[in-house]
């Protein structure tokens, strides 16, 4: 009995390493897909390129050439988009997965806060990252959950271990603001009321903060430089500034020492020259640019989010101080996004959605973007690969280009001759993997 026994592990021991070294070396079924694409938008290029064939291995593109002289791999799946527009898959810079554009006969933001069970709340937000990727957004930069503490690091990690589907996404948890500076708001005062944002005072506090959120993993530091604002007694944009240039230096130094960037949420003023000074790394919003903050912006290469269509909702009445404040918002961003984007500064596509409810168009602001001067191609760039770079992510995301992951869109039409075709994407590919084709879920 013993000898068999000890035949039997000789045999086991000699048979497992062969069929190891066969399955390592026998190639998958379709492990290759080929896409044929009628016009090829690279992401990086000024033109498009027609009847290119885009070779994928598994989750990456392996090459992209002419289909007159293409190769296919034997077993390949091929992908037939010869009548689309195909496109890198795109990135918004600026969400809000944990908001909904909340309704106010429903209790508006506070309700978030005060009703909602964070269950709940992570319920919507995985419906609302799937329905961004049906949308052809494969990434984004989701900048603070309003209340839901680190629940982005839960929706990020059940879309990666693949619970979810959704896009890929680099969170910023739950964002920086100081006393004063931040909702709940308007309650007794003898009340303390939870906030949508972490609380700081004085550099100690702010850097305690930072580290953390770093530690439980937030990719980027998302901090409100400015909070309120309003009519000043010339009618011009006033916001009130927050976080001071000692403790916002405080959030950068430590986020910088992790290897990590700060997104600073700033309209104008006073709040927007202390987020420049203490070397944030992105503006969000940027309504009121003046032109030392443009300048300073070129000079340390800091990026710019606009959000524009987001300042065209829920306006208030013209007779009313809110409405007129709202009114202001609109007519100073009008004149600070083209001063920008003929100064060259750095600008990425963002929408605020959340802010806006996720049943409307995120690929609405490119016509945004177009509207107040920028080019289709170059608002294009500002969705792909120009928000790879700011991610730290350029030759993986954001492009189609060899070695990158396999993110890919596509389009019925020409974007570049109408940029609202983005706003009907009828094939996702996310890592190589087809989540939308012909304009159909693919559950």
């Amino acid at each position: 009995m013993k000898a068999c026994v000890r035949t039997l592990f000789l045999l086991v021991a000699l048979v497992i390493p062969l069929l190891a070294q066969q399955n390592s070396s026998a190639p998958a079924l379709h492990s290759f897909t080929v896409i044929r694409a009628g016009v090829l938008i690279d992401g990086k290029s000024d033109s498009p390129r027609r009847d290119q064939v885009i070779v994928i291995r598994g989750d990456r593109i392996e090459s992209i050439s002419d289909s007159a002289t293409a190769k296919i791999p034997a077993n390949a799946e091929v992908i037939d988009l010869s009548h689309a527009t195909v496109l890198p898959g795109l990135i918004d810079s600026h969400t809000h997965i944990f908001l909904q554009g909340e309704d106010p006969a429903r209790g508006g933001y506070d309700a978030n806060i005060l009703k909602y069970p964070l269950a709940y709340r992570a319920v919507r937000a995985a419906v609302v990252a799937r329905r961004a990727l049906e949308q052809g957004f494969t990434t984004l930069r989701d900048v603070e959950t309003e209340g839901a503490g680190y629940g982005d690091i839960g929706i990020k990690m059940a879309i990666e271990e693949g619970y979810s589907p959704g896009p890929r996404l680099f969170v910023a948890t739950r964002a920086i603001s100081t006393t004063g500076g931040y909702m709940l708001e308007d309650y007794a005062p003898e009340l303390t009321m939870p906030k949508g944002a972490q609380i700081v005072d004085g550099p100690v506090e702010a850097r305690k903060a930072a580290r953390e959120q770093l530690d439980h993993g937030a990719d980027w530091i998302k901090v409100y430089m400015t909070h309120r604002s309003w009519l000043g007694k010339d009618g011009e944009l006033v916001s009130q500034p927050t976080l001071t240039v000692e403790e916002l230096k405080a959030v950068v130094d430590e986020t910088h020492g992790w290897g990590k960037k700060v997104a600073c949420h700033a309209y104008g003023g006073i709040g927007l020259h202390r987020a420049l000074d203490g070397g944030c790394d992105s503006i969000e919003h940027g309504l009121d640019l003046d032109d030392a903050a443009i300048a300073q912006m070129l000079k340390q290469g800091t990026w710019y989010c606009p959000t524009i269509g987001v300042y065209y909702t829920d306006w208030g009445p013209a007779d009313t101080a809110a409405g007129q404040r709202d009114r202001k918002r609109a007519a100073v961003h009008e004149v600070s996004f083209p001063k920008a984007l003929h100064a060259g500064v750095k600008i990425v596509f963002g929408t605020d959605m959340g802010g806006i409810p996720w049943s409307e168009s995120i690929a609405q602001e490119f016509s945004q973007m177009v509207r107040l001067g920028m080019s289709p191609m170059d608002a294009i760039k500002s969705a792909t690969s120009r928000p790879a770079e700011m991610l730290g992510m350029q030759g993986q995301i954001g492009a189609i280009t060899a070695g990158a992951l396999a993110d890919i869109v596509a389009v019925d039409g020409d974007p570049v001759r109408d940029v609202k075709i983005l706003e009907n994407v009828q094939f996702v590919m996310k890592s190589g993997k087809v989540f939308k084709s012909g304009g159909k879920v693919i559950p």
